[in-house]
């Protein structure tokens, strides 16, 4: 039996043979097992970090961190089930007058859109701690609005992968301009104030104002100094004091300031409530306010037309800046994009009776 003839391939009919053809494989995205294999801990851990457990040792964490950055990992876009159709609204504290404005404010919204709120505060810390991210995380709320606190980038960048966004209700936050803000023109809210208080002649004037780490305090008094720059006038190091913006602060500093010979004509309180202690500390040392002192406040909560004298303050647009801090959450919610980050709405000042020249010499 004679032997059938090779098959010939097509290109030995005088045609050459056909060019190899390479395809690039594009590298596959970073699974939660590439991550755990270049780290070298197990996949159980690395879950953990995602989540935000608390119970993963800082040096592994901050590894898978790096690890999950360098992968540029993010989780799939498809949000996770919600548990409760709600917001949640984080103060450093809430047991004040300008902090129901602000809730007031954002319950409307809320209540508007058929969502629910949960109200929490860090007493008085103004970043969250891990046992607050934790219970957030489990809660997994529609968004989150921050009042004078605010997070650290890594707790930024986890509520960005579990797909919860959050708002800034501040006074003059430093926040990166990632992070959308809501807030008001404090340094122009302390040159008013004191503008008014120089142009009526005080010339020895004192400021309380709040914590010397929060901004917008920072923010009134550099205010208050510009106006005394503008005036051509020195500005007294000893009359600068820093309370907590509560009563307690504005009367203990007011009954010092007040106490001593050469008193101020004037004071400037950084809040409302720290007005009303001064006041308090004016009465107690038998002054008449505004004929010996006159006291100026911030914020404009309605108790500060009821005061007795009714209070000049600086309006802080509380109620507007709250509403729209929720609105602009309710809206990144939804998915959409916002057309700016950062919004600062306008101070003014509100002159009643508690400011009138100084007393004669």
């Amino acid at each position: 039996m004679s032997e059938a003839p090779p098959l010939v391939p097509p290109h030995s009919a005088g045609q050459p043979p056909p060019t190899p053809t390479h395809v690039t494989e594009q590298p596959s995205p970073a699974t939660i097992a590439t991550i755990a294999d270049e780290v070298g801990v197990s996949v159980t851990t690395v879950s953990k970090v995602l989540n935000g457990r608390a119970d993963v040792a800082p040096q592994t964490r901050a590894r898978v961190e790096a690890s999950l950055d360098r992968h540029q990992y993010r989780r799939r876009a498809r949000r996770p089930p919600i548990r409760h159709d709600q917001i949640d609204l984080v103060f450093h504290q809430f047991d004040s007058l300008w902090a129901m404005e602000i809730i007031k404010a954002v319950e409307t919204v809320a209540s508007a859109a058929g969502i629910g709120l949960h109200l929490s505060q860090l007493d008085g810390q103004h970043s969250p701690p891990q046992s607050w991210l934790d219970a957030t995380l489990t809660r997994r709320p529609l968004g989150v609005l921050f009042v004078l606190c605010h997070l650290t980038e890594k707790q930024r960048d986890l509520l960005a992968r579990q797909l919860i966004p959050f708002v800034v209700i501040d006074t003059d936050s430093a926040t990166s301009a990632l992070v959308p803000t809501v807030g008001s023109n404090n340094w122009n809210g302390g040159l008013i104030a004191t503008r008014h208080l120089l142009q009526l002649g005080h010339q020895r004037i004192a400021i309380i104002s709040g914590p010397r780490d929060v901004l917008c305090a920072q923010a009134r008094t550099a205010g208050f100094r510009s106006a005394h720059d503008e005036a051509g006038l020195p500005v007294a190091t000893d009359l600068i004091r820093h309370g907590d913006f509560y009563v307690d602060a504005g009367f203990s500093h007011g009954m010092a300031l007040l106490d001593r010979p050469d008193r101020p004509t004037a004071i400037f309180a950084g809040s409302d409530m720290q007005a009303l202690g001064v006041l308090r500390a004016a009465r107690q040392l038998g002054l008449d306010v505004p004929h010996d002192l006159s006291v100026i406040g911030y914020d404009n909560v309605p108790v500060a037309a009821w005061t007795m004298p009714a209070l000049t303050t600086v309006n802080q647009p509380l109620r507007d800046m709250a509403g729209t801090a929720a609105q602009m959450l309710l809206d990144l919610a939804r998915g959409a994009e916002l057309s700016t980050s950062r919004i600062d709405l306008v101070t003014e000042l509100v002159i009643r009776e508690s400011t009138a020249p100084p007393p004669p010499h």
